[in-house]
C-alpha cells in the first residue's frame, strides 16, 4: 500500500469530521465566512510549518488568508513560524496540508461575491499535487512500521488543530 493509500485509509474519519465541521460555515454570509477563515487562521501558520520543514517548495497561503481576513476587516498576525523538525509526522501535516489546498478551490466558488478569495483560490499549479504526493510515497518507501505510524500520527493531529481551531470559533 503506498503512504498516500495509507494515509487516505488511516484519516478518512478525521478528514470527515474536519470537512463537516468546516461546512456547517456559510460562505455567502460575510461573518460566516469571517469566522470560517478565522478558524483557518488558528490551525493554517502551524500547519504549514510543519509540512515546509519537509516541502522547502510549499508555496504559503498564510499570507493569503491574512490578506483575505484584512479585507473583511478581521486583520491577523498570521505569522508562519519556521521548523527544522523533519520526520514522519511532518510527511504527514505536508498530506493535510496540501489536501485542503484541493478543497479550497471547490469552496472558493462558494464565497459570496464581492468577498475576497485569495486563501481558497490559490490551488495547486499543474502536477505540483502529484509531485508531492510522489514525494510522500518517496519518504516512506522502506519505512518500518513505526516511522508509518508516526506519519500517519501527524496527519491526524494536523486534522485534529483544524477541528479543535473551529470549535474555539463556537465557543
Amino acid at each position: 500500500m503506498s503512504a498516500i493509500a495509507l494515509l487516505r485509509a488511516k484519516t478518512a474519519a478525521s478528514h470527515e469530521a474536519v470537512d463537516s465541521v468546516f461546512g456547517g460555515h456559510d460562505l455567502n454570509n460575510p461573518l460566516s465566512y469571517q469566522r470560517f477563515l478565522e478558524a483557518h487562521g488558528r490551525a493554517l501558520p502551524h500547519a504549514e510549518a510543519m509540512a515546509a520543514a519537509v516541502w522547502p517548495a510549499l508555496r504559503l497561503r498564510t499570507p493569503l488568508l491574512a490578506a483575505d481576513l484584512a479585507a473583511l476587516g478581521s486583520p491577523a498576525d498570521l505569522a508562519v513560524s519556521t521548523r527544522n523538525e523533519q520526520g514522519p509526522s511532518q510527511w504527514g501535516a505536508l498530506y493535510v496540508v496540501e489536501g485542503s489546498r484541493l478543497g479550497g478551490g471547490v469552496l472558493a466558488k462558494q464565497v459570496g461575491p464581492g468577498m475576497p478569495v485569495a486563501y481558497l483560490s490559490a490551488v495547486h499549479q499543474p502536477g505540483e499535487w502529484r509531485a508531492i504526493r510522489h514525494a510522500i510515497d518517496a519518504a516512506a518507501a522502506d519505512r518500518d512500521q513505526h516511522w508509518l505510524d508516526q506519519m500517519v500520527a501527524g496527519a491526524l493531529a494536523t486534522f485534529e488543530l483544524y477541528e479543535a481551531a473551529t470549535r474555539h470559533a463556537r465557543a
